[in-house]
């Protein structure tokens, strides 16, 4: 099993990014994903998830802002983050779960926003 998330970068506030999730390894369609995040100091939190069927959810700080999408043909998971704040930076990690438990996790990619 592999998922290993990709796209981060130095960005400006107010700026936009795009993450990418490829996985393997396990069967894609079955289970839900999910982006989290780890910043300096702080606990490891969840950012937004999607479902096999493809309802979405996400934490409070980054509705409206972030968006989660999902590709079956390419086992691929995105996350389209649009008006960046300093506060979003973060490593940030994709992990897949087919019931209850994420438990598969990828290398996180680090996200910089500078104010």
């Amino acid at each position: 099993v592999q998922l290993q998330a990709s796209g981060g970068g130095l960005v400006q506030a107010g700026g936009s990014l795009r993450l990418s999730c490829v996985t393997s390894g396990f069967n894609f369609d079955d289970y839900s994903i999910g982006w989290f995040r780890q910043a300096p100091g702080k606990q490891r939190e969840l950012v937004a998830t999607i479902t096999a069927g493809g309802t979405t959810f996400y934490v409070d700080s980054v509705k409206g802002r972030f968006t989660i999408s999902r590709d079956n043909a390419k086992n691929m998971v995105y996350l389209q983050m649009n008006s960046l704040k300093p506060e979003d930076t973060a490593v940030y990690y994709c992990a897949a779960r087919p019931r209850y438990t994420w438990n598969y996790w990828g290398q996180g990619t680090l996200v910089t926003v500078s104010s």
